[in-house]
C-alpha cells in the first residue's frame, strides 16, 4: 500500500472505479453516501495527486458534484462484483464513528439506504450519460 494510501483512500478508488463502470452502462451518477469517504474526496481533490489518482483507478478525472438526495444507493452490487462486500468503513462519519445501524441492515438484506449530497461527474461532459424519463405500465 502507497504510504499516503489509507484505508478511505483505497476505497475511494473504489468508488471512482465503480462510478466508472456504472457510467459505462449508462447509468446515473453513483451517490456519495459515507461523509467519511467524502471527506478524504475533498481534502484529495486539492493535491496535485488528484488527476492521477482519478486516472488510475477510473481511467478519468472525475469532478464532485452537489445533487442531494435520499433512498436505496445504486451502485451496490456493481462494487460488489467488483470488490465484494462494503467493508463498514462505507457506514463511518467524518469523525470515524460508526452507524452501526445502517451497517447491520446492510449485512442483513445487501442494501444500502441513506442520504447523500454529492456524486462523481466525468470531466467531458458528453461522457456523462443524459438522465432519461423512466416510464412504468
Amino acid at each position: 500500500m502507497h504510504p499516503a494510501q489509507t484505508p478511505e483512500r483505497a476505497e475511494l478508488g473504489k468508488f471512482f472505479a465503480v462510478s466508472a463502470r456504472e457510467f459505462e452502462a449508462g447509468k446515473t451518477a453513483p451517490e456519495m453516501f459515507s461523509t467519511g469517504v467524502d471527506a478524504v474526496w475533498h481534502r484529495l481533490m486539492s493535491t496535485p495527486e488528484y488527476a492521477p489518482f482519478c486516472h488510475r483507478h477510473a481511467g478519468q478525472v472525475f469532478g464532485h458534484v452537489s445533487t442531494y438526495g435520499s433512498g436505496k444507493i445504486s451502485w451496490i452490487r456493481t462494487y460488489e462484483e467488483l470488490f465484494g462486500p462494503l467493508p463498514v468503513l462505507w457506514f463511518t462519519d467524518a469523525d470515524g464513528i460508526v452507524d452501526e445501524k445502517a451497517a447491520d441492515r446492510y449485512r442483513a438484506t445487501g442494501e444500502v439506504w441513506a442520504e447523500w449530497n454529492c456524486s462523481p461527474a466525468p470531466e467531458d461532459p458528453e461522457s456523462v450519460p443524459k438522465r432519461r424519463k423512466l416510464t412504468t405500465r
